[in-house]
């Protein structure tokens, strides 16, 4: 087998998806130790890997600068670094052509993606497999001998520092891109009502979110502290590493929160664990609506809206349900809610 010593992984996806590409990022690493890694992301992922240990290079591709010659830039440039090993993640067609017109010795990646006949190995891929998205995208170097890793990121101690508390708080991520994977607005204040005065309350998210943590605190009447559009992507998996839990939609912080070992409760709605992004962290907890809804799950990334215009899945979880996970979750850490 080729000891590889120029390898690039590419993952152009959203950024829950350039998370847990580093799952094959630490693989690669464990069984090449002495390679130059390069991860290529989209742009706005790229300061997720600032410092990292492993990694030789981040390249990033900026679609917004226009697709078609962002794509030639980056075929050249990848061409010109001579990789051996490609591994394309993602299934779209611009990575693929990445990919394919690489000139690495070897080229593997999914066979859904349109290019993948110019692929030396590819694999199936199947989002009913019921397995986590690390273990889909392993099978891509199962033949290489690398171990199954988890996804891991590395904040610097400085933004450590920057997020430190005092005192114990939990984070409470309430957005996401679509509307259907969101526990509505006011089921979140309520779980604030409920936490309120037992432990300190943050809420994150991006800059877009800061308006929607806005109107929950306020809806729930209660202090609570919206620190979304405060911290980058580092910045905040590491306060969330240090947060006593921290409570999302299927959506980005979930991963963070995996990356980091963080301790989780993930609130699904209109999607499904089965999907395979469900939580790696050593201690979890998955939230789903108790009926057993045929309209569910109504897309593999959520809808803008229910199609149906009941929202059930997301009605019909109650705060009070997830308000028993978090005193568990916490009981198992040592750590009581105050009275």
């Amino acid at each position: 087998m080729p000891a590889f010593q120029n390898i690039l992984l590419i993952q152009t996806a959203f950024t829950g998806d350039a998370i847990l590409g580093t799952a094959l990022l630490e693989s690669l690493h464990t069984r090449f130790p002495d390679a130059q890694i390069t991860y290529l992301v989209r742009k706005g992922n790229e300061g997720l890997f600032a410092g990292h240990p492993y990694l030789h290079e981040v390249l990033v591709f900026n679609k917004s600068a226009g697709k078609l010659r962002s794509l030639k830039s980056m075929i050249s440039q990848i061409r010109r670094n001579n990789y051996d090993l490609v591994i394309n993640l993602q299934r779209f067609a611009s990575s693929g052509l990445m990919a394919g017109l690489s000139g690495a010795s070897e080229i593997i990646g999914f066979d859904k993606n349109p290019f993948s006949f110019l692929y030396s190995r590819k694999c199936s891929h199947s989002n009913a497999e019921g397995i986590h998205e690390i273990e889909r995208n392993h099978k891509l170097i199962v033949h290489l001998d690398a171990p199954l890793q988890k996804p891991k990121l590395y904040p610097s101690s400085a933004q450590f520092d920057k997020t430190s508390k005092s005192k114990p708080y939990i984070c409470l991520a309430p957005a996401s891109v679509w509307e259907t994977k969101q526990w509505p607005a006011k089921k979140w204040a309520e779980l604030i009502q409920l936490l309120s005065g037992k432990i300190d309350i943050v809420l994150i998210g991006g800059k877009n979110d800061h308006t929607l943590c806005e109107q929950i605190i306020s809806r729930s009447g209660k202090e609570a502290q919206n620190m979304a559009g405060q911290f980058n992507l580092l910045e905040s998996s590491a306060l969330i590493a240090k947060a006593a839990l921290t409570i999302s939609n299927d959506s980005g912080p979930v991963h963070l929160a995996s990356a980091m070992n963080a301790p989780l409760i993930e609130i699904y709605c209109s999607t499904v664990p089965q999907f395979g992004f469900f939580p790696l962290s050593d201690r979890h907890a998955v939230i789903e609506v108790d009926e057993k809804l045929p309209c569910r799950p109504c897309g593999l990334h959520g809808k803008k809206a229910c199609p149906l215009s009941h929202f059930k899945c997301g009605n019909d979880i109650s705060a009070a349900k997830v308000f028993k996970q978090v005193n568990r979750l916490l009981a198992e850490s040592g750590l009581e809610l105050t009275a």
